[in-house]
């Protein structure tokens, strides 16, 4: 059974893009916590909420509860035996004098009263009434802020709705709010007056936050349609260590009526200010639902805390940890360190196929074949998980499955045959069962150890036809792979030493991709493969992409493989993201990594092949641009776009682009707009790199002057811009 979960919104959170996400988590409930809204505030509040997301909007009353007035500062300091007044009016408040309210609980003190002020911050005792005030003196000295809740140490009789709840419930009702909060529910009769104020099909959820509410629980149940247990409120009543055994029989009792349960406050205080949860509140969580509670509210957290998204991930996380081990659950299970947050790899698992461990002894009894450099990339990203599901060089059946159904045998899709050929004189040695050691021809340098399962040939026609729509050796993809060898080795493989760059430090592995979004609390991440150096457009496009899909970041995924002459350099790529996350990118929005793997040129099957290895590092999202890694003219500009249709669902959403322009009139990038030709600009990757090699400028509104200029001045040094 799944659990709810109560989202408060407050100042952090009433913000478009953070309700939406609020609802991609699977908030149940968004709360309108009345005690610190404004009457005038609540229909444009419930108006701006219905807007953005169709999860139901719950008006949680004041209730029947004291509270201090506004105060000059946002917190005033009550020293130890100073003498305060009080009043019943509204006073700006100060170190001497502040108002509570309701305005007639003044008349119901008493001389000798003891008043606790925002959760034991401060303790007070009434020594004097004056007419229509009253004179308090501090016992116990803190800060007080305005609209924090006062206890009194004798039960005082209140009303179970104030003026103002009366008036925002009815504002509720004509907007169609169905869910109504009581605060301090202490009998029956306090549902019946909500149920008489409310909208006629109203859900009543009745607050137990008083020790009367705890003593009449089932009376109270009997009315409602779910219980709420404020543990916080109720805390200044009983005394804190006896919190938790009250919370186990509140919710076994409210089981036994028949409603739902909820669980409220201190959940994760500490993530209003810190972006991780201690291990108390996450113990804390676990055990309240194995309790039995149906549901939790955060209220702090996510009203006016530094992080209310990841607040409610971690609930979410909790949550669902929670219901995936209910009874039985291995220890293997409990070890994985698999995230229930970042996407789930393709296929399931993340593939580890690395030995550190290998026996450099044992090698020297292998046969060894010497390969070029990008199939030991190949091996390594196979290694690494980043070709998850695949274990090593596909063999016939599955090379044949992905080039016919662009699906692994297993119905997995997977579009792109990994491969790896070699010449008929060195395939003639081998035979199946070997153990073969993968060096670097020319090195003998070993990385990788290829389990040969299976030799097979392949018409290379046909093969080139199907992987890049073409055999034409004009196309630079096949004429590589025909310059290869007609000879086809699949079998699984293990990667014993990573392959050498320079850009090694850049490099992460799809294990530690996913950590980093994990640590950051990101679930939704966008991935953004590229071989050029950041422009406008770009940048364009990728804060688009984040903005409209309310994503929690980017990952800049820049390709450091082999290159085709006149390409810019890997160095002067990275630079130039470096730079943009430095001084350009939304802070902390944007993960940078180096890719050590190679263009394959094939179009549409490489650009859901790149999309599926984002997808193991943990994005969710993909930008797929136009002719994204096409080569040439081989492919039209919407034909990945059409390949991704076609597959369907494949775990990680393509955020899709055509060809983006710069219109002068509407001043800003679009894909078409109303205006005439004349006012639209182009200018193509070919252009750009021209412009630089000529040591020019190009136009602002295509690349930032900061980017241009780090380029221009690396060609100055004399240092590799373009390969």
């Amino acid at each position: 059974m799944e659990k709810e979960i109560i989202c408060t919104l407050g100042p952090a959170s009433m913000k478009a893009e953070v309700i939406a996400r609020l609802e991609e988590l699977g908030v149940n409930l968004l709360r309108i916590n009345l005690s610190h809204t404004q009457l005038d505030e609540i229909a444009d509040i419930i108006r701006f909420i219905q807007n953005i997301t169709s999860v139901p909007i719950c008006l949680d009353t004041e209730g029947a509860q004291i509270r201090t007035g506004n105060m000059r500062e946002d917190k005033v300091f009550l020293s130890e035996n100073s003498i305060i007044h009080i009043h019943p009016h509204p006073i700006l408040g100060d170190s001497h004098n502040f108002n509570l309210y309701p305005e007639d609980v003044i008349s119901t003190l008493k001389i000798g009263d003891f008043i606790s002020i925002d959760f034991h911050s401060v303790l007070a005792q009434v020594i004097d009434k004056e007419s229509e005030s009253g004179v308090i003196r501090i016992l116990t000295e803190g800060f007080v802020g305005k609209n924090k809740a006062v206890s009194i140490d004798r039960d005082i009789a209140m009303p179970p709705l104030t003026n103002k709840d009366r008036e925002a419930l009815a504002i509720g009702a004509k907007m169609g709010i169905r869910f109504v909060a009581l605060s301090f529910a202490s009998q029956a009769s306090d549902v019946d007056e909500i149920r008489n104020v409310a909208a006629d099909n109203v859900f009543a959820i009745s607050k137990i936050e008083s020790i009367k509410g705890v003593i009449n629980l089932e009376e109270i149940a009997a009315k409602s349609d779910a219980l709420l247990l404020d543990r916080g409120d109720l805390s200044r009543q009983v005394p804190i260590e006896r919190i938790p055994m009250l919370q186990k029989d509140i919710i076994q009792r409210a089981k036994k009526s028949g409603v739902k349960i909820y669980v409220a406050t201190n959940l994760l205080e500490s993530m209003t200010t810190a972006m991780n949860p201690t291990r108390a509140e996450v113990n804390d969580i676990f055990n309240t639902l194995n309790d039995g509670a149906d549901g939790l509210v955060l209220a702090a957290e996510t009203a006016i805390g530094s992080y209310p998204v990841n607040c409610t991930a971690m609930v979410t996380k909790i949550a669902r940890q929670f219901l995936t081990f209910p009874h039985k659950y291995s220890q293997e299970e409990l070890l994985k360190k698999d995230s229930f947050w970042v996407v789930e790899p393709h296929g399931g698992d993340l593939v580890n196929r690395v030995n550190d461990n290998f026996d450099s002894e044992e090698i020297k009894g292998y046969k060894t074949l010497g390969v070029d450099r990008t199939v030991l990339m190949d091996a390594e990203q196979i290694a690494l998980g980043t070709f998850s599901p695949l274990e090593g060089f596909m063999n016939r059946e599955e090379t044949e499955s992905v080039l016919c159904d662009y699906r692994l045998p297993n119905g997995i899709i997977w579009t792109l045959p990994i491969i790896l050929q070699t010449k008929k004189e060195k395939a003639d040695r081998l035979k199946l069962g070997d153990r073969i050691a993968l060096s670097l021809e020319n090195s003998g340098e070993v990385y990788a150890i290829l389990y040969l399962e299976d030799i097979y040939t392949y018409d290379l026609d046909k093969i080139s036809k199907e992987i890049f729509g073409t055999n034409h050796s004009d196309h630079s993809g096949v004429r590589l792979l025909k310059n290869r060898g007609n000879h086809f080795l699949g079998g699984k493989i293990e990667l014993i030493k990573r392959f050498p760059s320079k850009y090694k430090h850049y490099e992460i592995t799809p294990k530690q991709a996913r950590s980093i979004f994990e640590n950051k609390g990101w679930s939704k991440v966008i991935g953004f493969h590229t071989r050029n150096v950041i422009h406008k457009i770009h940048e364009h496009i990728q804060m688009l992409a984040l903005r409209k899909n309310n994503c929690d970041g980017l990952f800049v995924h820049p390709i450091v493989g082999p290159k085709k002459k006149g390409d810019f350099s890997a160095d002067i790529i990275l630079k130039s993201y470096e730079l943009m996350i430095k001084e350009h990118y939304p802070k902390g929005k944007v993960v940078l990594a180096a890719f050590q793997s190679h263009s394959r040129y094939s179009g549409p099957r490489e650009a859901v092949f790149t999309a599926l290895c984002r997808k193991n590092f943990g994005c969710s999202h993909f930008i797929i641009g136009r002719d994204h890694t096409g080569v040439g003219n081989y492919y039209k500009s919407d034909e990945a776009h059409k390949l991704f249709d076609f597959l369907g669902d494949i775990g990680i959403f393509p955020i899709f682009f055509n060809e983006i322009h710069y219109c002068l009139k509407c001043g800003n990038y679009v894909e078409s707009c109303k205006h005439s030709s004349k006012d639209i600009l182009s200018i193509s990757g070919t252009d750009g790199r021209k412009m630089l090699k000529s040591k020019k400028s190009p136009p602002e509104w295509f690349m930032l002057k900061s980017i241009s200029n780090l380029i221009l001045n690396e060609l100055g040094k004399g240092n590799e811009v373009f390969v």
